[in-house]
């Protein structure tokens, strides 16, 4: 597990450690491994810690969800992103893009199989659901939605549900689908997001450059 902030380290806050040691266990034996004592044995605190911190399942779980959230902002540097207002035009999209997939898929692979174990527990229960996809908005619909406002998009939304999508479906498949032994390069994601992004703004932008 990537974080920014090692468990072990006198930097980290209890709830920290409790909550990166929660997204460990996601990573490391799925949900059913994921229990209050199995939390405070993997964080190194004593028994009933993980408890004072998060009572029920539920608190447990939108604690690893907002962790996650931390977690992959300060992994990919969303909080880099061209905020509203900024100007971007296509060929520095794709750049900031394909660099900010290949990292993730590189150096940060694990942060994907909690990200999924979380959301299909969200399924499951209508509660997290409504915390997990508020978060998730907070966190990266929203930023995604300004870069494609910024780089002109005239239907930012549709847009981004068009980019999510795309996202998405390469993630899991480099993740834990049929490519998850061949992540692509650096350039071959470049490529993949000019195709995409010259497909959905066309002229709105700056010609890309091949």
């Amino acid at each position: 597990m990537t974080a920014p902030t090692s468990p072990d380290s006198p930097a980290a806050s209890r709830t920290e450690r409790i909550a990166d040691a929660a997204l460990t266990l996601l990573v490391e034996r799925g949900m059913r491994g994921l229990t209050h004592r199995a939390v405070d044995e993997t964080a190194g605190l004593p028994q009933g810690s993980t408890s004072n911190c998060a009572r029920t399942r539920q608190a447990l779980l939108e604690l690893a969800v907002r962790r996650l959230a931390v977690v992959e902002g300060e992994a990919l540097g969303v909080g880099a992103l061209p905020g509203p207002g900024a100007a971007l035009d296509l060929d520095r999209l794709v750049d900031l893009l394909s660099h900010v997939l290949h990292r993730y898929l590189t150096e940060h692979r694990s942060l994907l199989i909690a990200r999924y174990e979380l959301g299909l527990e969200a399924t499951r229960r209508p509660e997290l659901r409504e915390f997990y996809d508020a978060t998730g908005r907070a966190g990266f619909r929203e930023p995604l939605v300004a870069l494609m406002t910024a780089a002109g998009s005239k239907e930012p939304e549709r847009h981004t549900l068009s980019l999510v999508a795309w996202v998405e479906g390469l993630m899991y498949s480099c993740a834990a689908g049929s490519y998850h032994a061949s992540v692509p390069t650096r350039e071959e994601l470049r490529t993949g997001f000019g195709e995409l992004l010259r497909g959905m703004l066309g002229a709105q932008t700056l010609p890309y450059r091949t």
